[in-house]
């Protein structure tokens, strides 16, 4: 019995190598692109609205209250000089008291979602373990392109300010994703050597099977919570004379 293969084994096996590599198969996430007139847009839309909720819920202050006291100016001055001295007179960390703080890190965050930004806005997203380095990522975004794209090089980089995540780097391609303190979150621009594929209007190069699976991208937050237990009404602005006393005398001479 133990020599003679029961029949439907190699099947049953094919299957289960077939279901262990399709769960390896990386998840991500593609977003469409979003102009940069409707986020700016809905942003400041947003905004605007929480600072005239909030300048027509406060009540009328005298001119008095926006000017700070001898005290204020003494107690900030003294906040500033402890801050400063406690960096200057900071003794330099011991290796095991580095090492202790990156193990916190890697413990709090054990992964790190890096979203790919390209010049047209369309953002490709992954979750990587906080341990892995750059590399993972630059193969990720690689394995992502068009096959006519695949040989291009390109550099992944972050700013302001301007600094490059360059895998030649020996400082950068060492680092874990932690270490390059872009643990838990960050947001990666790519630029090619070849600058027709990073003008604005070119869409970004990815495979047709990575395209097919872009959504579109989640509204940005609101800062705008209304009470649900009444109906929303229209946001009222308030009039101009009540906003022109919330200007402290210091700011109007400047102006």
């Amino acid at each position: 019995m133990t020599e003679n293969a029961l029949p439907g084994a190699s099947l049953l096996q094919d299957q289960t190598t077939t279901i262990s590599a399709a769960d390896e198969i990386p998840q991500f996430k593609v977003y469409r692109p979003t102009t940069a007139l409707q986020a700016t847009r809905m942003f400041h839309i947003n905004v605007i609205s929480a600072i005239l909720k909030r300048l027509a819920c406060q009540d009328d202050l005298p001119d008095s209250y926006f000017t700070p006291t001898a005290a204020d100016l003494k107690a900030a001055q003294a906040t500033l000089s402890g801050r400063t001295q406690s960096l200057v007179n900071a003794p330099l960390q011991i290796r095991s008291v580095r090492e202790a703080t990156e193990k916190a890190k890697r413990d709090k965050w054990p992964n790190t979602t890096i979203r790919i930004r390209f010049t047209d806005r369309t953002q490709l997203e992954k979750v990587f373990l906080s341990t892995e380095k750059i590399r993972s990522v630059y193969a990720f975004v690689r394995s992502s392109l068009r096959d006519n794209v695949k040989p291009i090089k390109f550099v992944l980089y972050q700013t302001p300010p301007k600094q490059d995540f360059k895998v030649s780097d020996p400082k950068v391609r060492d680092l874990t994703l932690a270490e390059l303190h872009l643990a838990p979150s960050s947001v990666l621009l790519l630029r090619f050597e070849d600058e027709s594929l990073n003008r604005s209007d070119f869409p970004a190069p990815l495979s047709p099977s990575i395209v097919a699976q872009a959504m579109d991208l989640p509204p940005p937050p609101s800062f705008d919570h209304p009470d649900q237990s009444q109906p929303p009404s229209a946001p009222s602005t308030p009039p101009a004379s009540k906003l022109e006393k919330k200007i402290p005398k210091w700011l109007k001479a400047g102006l």
